[in-house]
């Protein structure tokens, strides 16, 4: 499988009371290998799936780091530029109880993933599972990328990682470019479609099917708490989320696409590959990490055992 996107490191805080914004909180601080096209190389690395990544990191310290904490995991990242700028970061603020207050993505190393360094790698993408392109892409290095994976037959996942992010896929759906699947959160939906989208079932259902019509097959909705809603060539499965103890929120969306599509590739139907990614999900959001180091396929049928999903 092919992650295309962003690498970056992750500075957290997280604050050891409730917030108080407008003032210095105490708290505590680290940094660790993060992106979430990444952190989904990761995840399915520990799902046991083969993926290659396809990112841009600078020649420092960061960079260094990122590439091998990657490999280190089983990510194939012979791909992955090397720039003279710096490497991205995110900076997230959490509150006492793991639940992001604000994030602030600073990226532009992964503007270096133009058409034509996608071009250098096209080799990678012949015969691949899945396609699997982050939010962080540009809108001409995405609509490139589905346009070479179109040629080779390679079904893509897009991730639209943020709301202004979302946009980006809309010019290669203008042009007739759709990916299979997209996984955007209501706010995300909203985005897609270029309307307000309330985060009720019926409402996201209706959404939903706009985009089927512009030739994407399965839309799955992330709702945080309230579960999730795919809707897919199947029908429409509402599924809930799995109890958690929540240490930390990020990385959740990632290992719920990476959960997803490993249990695609060994057979699961739609819905039952979606269960595995809320059980992902729920084993990630109780890890200070943004991957869970015990991520495993054994655990994450766990999981499903013990939650009786």
């Amino acid at each position: 499988m092919v992650v295309v996107g962003g690498a970056n490191l992750d500075v957290k805080a997280r604050t050891l009371a409730p917030a108080v914004p407008g003032t210095s909180n105490p708290g505590v601080t680290r940094q660790a290998a993060g992106g979430v096209a990444r952190n989904i190389a990761e995840n399915l690395a520990r799902l046991g799936v083969p993926a290659h990544l396809i990112a841009a990191v600078g020649r420092d310290a960061p960079g260094d780091l990122l590439l091998r904490e990657t490999e280190a995991a089983g990510v194939d990242v012979r791909s992955v530029l090397r720039l003279d700028g710096p490497t991205g970061t995110y900076t997230a603020v959490l509150d006492d109880r793991g639940e992001l207050l604000i994030a602030v993505a600073a990226m532009g190393a992964t503007d270096a993933l133009t058409p034509a360094a996608l071009n250098e790698c096209r080799g990678v993408l012949r015969g691949a599972s899945w396609a699997v392109a982050d939010g962080n892409l540009g809108a001409e290095t995405l609509t490139h990328l589905l346009t070479l994976c179109a040629e080779v037959g390679v079904p893509v996942t897009f991730e639209p990682v943020s709301v202004p992010k979302a946009a980006r896929l809309l010019p290669a759906l203008q042009a007739g470019l759709a990916p299979e699947l997209v996984t955007p959160n209501a706010a995300e939906l909203a985005a897609l479609v270029g309307r307000d989208v309330a985060d009720t079932a019926p409402a996201i259902r209706e959404a939903a099917a706009e985009l089927h019509a512009r030739g994407i097959q399965t839309v799955w909705v992330r709702r945080g708490r309230r579960g999730s809603l795919l809707s897919g060539p199947d029908g429409v499965t509402e599924l809930p989320a799995l109890p958690a103890r929540v240490a930390d929120v990020t990385g959740a969306g990632d290992a719920m696409l990476a959960a997803y599509l490993a249990a695609l590739l060994t057979g699961h139907a739609p819905a039952e590959a979606a269960r595995h990614g809320h059980a992902a999900a729920a084993l990630t959001v109780e890890s200070a990490e943004a991957v869970s180091p015990t991520l495993t396929p054994g655990a994450v049928r766990a999981r499903l055992q013990s939650s009786g999903a």
